[in-house]
């Protein structure tokens, strides 16, 4: 039976490999695997196909609202009429907003834009009995695994 888990690199990886050592599983029988996380940046603009949540339209579209409301209400006493008033306050208001987010997103969070949480950082592949796997599960679990998997 294979026992696959995930951990992050720290000192609890460590002791689970020795503690399982010292439980009698042999040295041949671990196996670890550290993984490259992503280096290049996160792309700003989604696309159909992949989305991360982020919208870089919504403070716009409530400033154009917004905007474009006082550019009405104003526009009755200027020389172009209310609509047309109202139609220039929902794009500078819309673009307003669109800039402040855009710069929010890249100035303020652009730390934040990597991937979020914890990354497993390295797979540990442990072979062994069937009577042994609930044991190597337990030991895995109590050294903070962020996943464990059995495969018979």
């Amino acid at each position: 039976m294979q026992i696959f888990s995930t951990f992050e690199t720290s000192g609890f990886l460590e002791m689970a490999i020795s503690t399982l050592e010292k439980r009698g599983i042999p040295k041949e029988s671990i196996f670890a695997v550290p993984l490259d996380n992503r280096q290049e940046s996160r792309k700003m603009f989604d696309n159909l196909h992949r989305s991360d949540g982020t919208s870089l339209i919504d403070i716009g579209m409530g400033l154009a609202t917004a905007f474009a409301v006082i550019g009405a209400s104003v526009g009755f006493k200027l020389a172009w009429g209310p609509i047309f008033w109202g139609l220039i306050g929902a794009f500078a208001g819309f673009v307003l907003g669109f800039a402040i987010r855009l710069l929010v997103v890249l100035v303020i969070k652009k730390n934040k834009r990597v991937l979020k949480g914890k990354h497993s950082e390295v797979i540990l592949i442990v072979d062994c009995e069937g009577a042994q796997a609930e044991l190597v599960e337990d030991i895995l679990w109590s050294h903070y695994a962020l996943g464990v998997a059995k495969i018979r």
